[in-house]
């Protein structure tokens, strides 16, 4: 309004004016509100565009490659780069007893050029070459059963054929193993898989619709191995627990693991949640100390312990401290880590738990930083709208970090409990990398084979057994038996 403007309102009586006032009042209310609803929300772009997987629970492969590579959140170990001091390594040396010896003689004489045959070396020189035997066509061998009449009572008897002789013409125990460790273990696609075995041996190879069924034939095969791996997670003293998302048949499922460090169980499901892992059957009988990220799902059971994992919360405050520039994050992150290296040491020598008077130090010092954490996220005001007010990150991380510290904290009262949710992560990880590698799966079937198999594999390889002597032994009927203590 210009003056002329006001000044007709004015002569025309103080209602006018009043008016006048109320209704530009309301605009700036009104005003105001919009600017708060769009700063909020110009925040919360900026936050979105400041996550990387060195702040926030993003994966590696979403991070920006005009972003500056994360740095790592470990710290330096002291340690010089390469094999440390006592470790065995692995360099080739001589054998003593080689399969093929090749002895290389002199023709003629480096000085005078006379022919040196028939002469006796005096001395020689060994070198060594580790290589793989020539590749030839898969063997063939023919079992043949024979039948026999008894010249005492006339009775036809006849051998039994061996077990990997099940059918007229079959492929054998050796070859369906390497055909599942292509496929599950290194995560070959079929038709990859295939071509690798065809230019291997030749024509013989199976192709990729044998390659499905021997997949099959295997996972059947581990069914009972499977139910005793679940049994023994179910007992284990300390359990790792994570899902994410799987893709099969072009549509959204999740993968949850359930594992130790000499065990693993992977299961796909359609849901993410409750129904989820009461199917699963893992969970809700475990009585151990459950180590997870704070999905709720998990939470509702209460005949375990719980322990979150600190490596989400180290990501969580590193982006609260650089983005929001609050120090206590930071302060928070040192002390995480600060009682992490003093469990360390204390585990080293010996102990069991650290001494009462240290983690009342501890304790008293994270309370601090809680408190210091809540005055610079304040509860957010109301506003007049239905519902709880939304909250930021930093008091959503603080409400957890307050709520739930003993389950923050377990590691520091229990030792056999670690300081992350690592082992889960690390098991879920390359099936993440096979998903990238081979795309989703095509049939529930074969995204239930794989979890079946691979979580096989991978607890043979944490018992430290032969992956592929493993497999064989599947074939033939007498699956590896693992260690079940977890």
């Amino acid at each position: 309004m210009d003056r002329e403007d006001i000044v007709a309102v004015y002569e025309q009586g103080i209602d006018e004016v009043v008016d006048l006032v109320e209704d530009l009042c309301a605009q700036l209310a009104h005003q105001r509100e919009m600017i708060a609803s769009l700063t909020a929300r110009l925040n919360e772009f900026e936050d979105r565009l400041a996550k990387n997987s060195r702040n926030s629970s993003k994966p590696p492969s979403s991070d920006s490659s005009k972003q500056p590579k994360p740095k790592s959140l470990r710290g330096k170990s002291g340690k010089k780069p390469g094999g440390q001091k006592g470790h065995p390594g692995t360099t080739l040396s001589l054998v003593e007893n080689p399969e093929h010896v090749v002895v290389h003689s002199p023709k003629e004489c480096g000085g005078c050029e006379r022919v040196l045959w028939g002469v006796e070396a005096f001395d020689y020189e060994r070198r060594q070459v580790v290589d793989v035997p020539p590749l030839r066509a898969l063997r063939v061998t023919e079992h043949q059963v024979q039948r026999k009449r008894c010249p005492w009572c006339g009775e036809t008897t006849a051998a039994s054929f061996p077990a990997e002789a099940s059918a007229t013409v079959v492929y054998g125990p050796r070859i369906k193993a390497l055909s599942v460790y292509l496929m599950v273990y290194q995560l070959l696609p079929y038709e990859r898989a295939s071509e690798l075995l065809l230019d291997l041996f030749g024509s013989r190879a199976p192709g990729a619709g044998t390659l499905y069924s021997t997949l099959r034939r295997c996972s059947g095969g581990l069914e009972q191995t499977e139910a005793a791996i679940k049994a023994a997670l179910v007992g284990a003293e300390v359990c790792h627990f994570d899902e994410t998302g799987l893709r099969v048949g072009g549509e959204g499922r999740w993968l949850h693991v359930a594992s130790t460090p000499k065990l693993t169980h992977y299961a796909s499901h359609s849901k993410r949640g409750a129904e989820a892992t009461k199917e699963i059957g893992i969970l809700p009988s475990f009585e151990g100390v459950a180590v997870h990220d704070g999905f709720t799902a998990y939470r509702q059971y209460e005949r375990c312990e719980h322990a979150l994992c600190n490596a989400h919360h180290l990501r969580e405050l590193t982006f609260l401290e650089e983005e929001h520039k609050q120090e206590w994050a930071g302060r928070m992150k040192a002390l995480l880590s600060e009682i992490e290296e003093a469990v360390r040491e204390e585990a080293a020598l010996g102990g069991s738990w650290l001494a009462p008077e240290r983690a009342r130090e501890f304790e008293v010092r994270y309370q601090q930083l809680l408190e210091a954490g809540l005055a610079a996220n304040p509860p957010p005001s109301r506003t007049g709208k239905k519902g709880r007010p939304k909250q930021s990150k930093g008091k959503n991380l603080l409400d957890r970090l307050e709520k739930h510290r003993s389950e923050v904290l377990r590691f520091m009262v229990d030792f056999r409990v670690p300081f992350d949710n690592n082992q889960a992560e690390r098991d879920i990880r390359m099936v993440k990398v096979r998903q990238k590698v081979s795309g989703c799966f095509r049939t529930m079937e074969g995204a239930e084979m794989f979890c079946r198999i691979r979580g096989y594999i991978s607890t043979v390889r944490k018992q430290s057994e032969n992956v592929l002597t493993a497999l064989e032994r599947v074939f033939i009927g007498e699956p590896f038996i693992p260690s079940l203590r977890g």
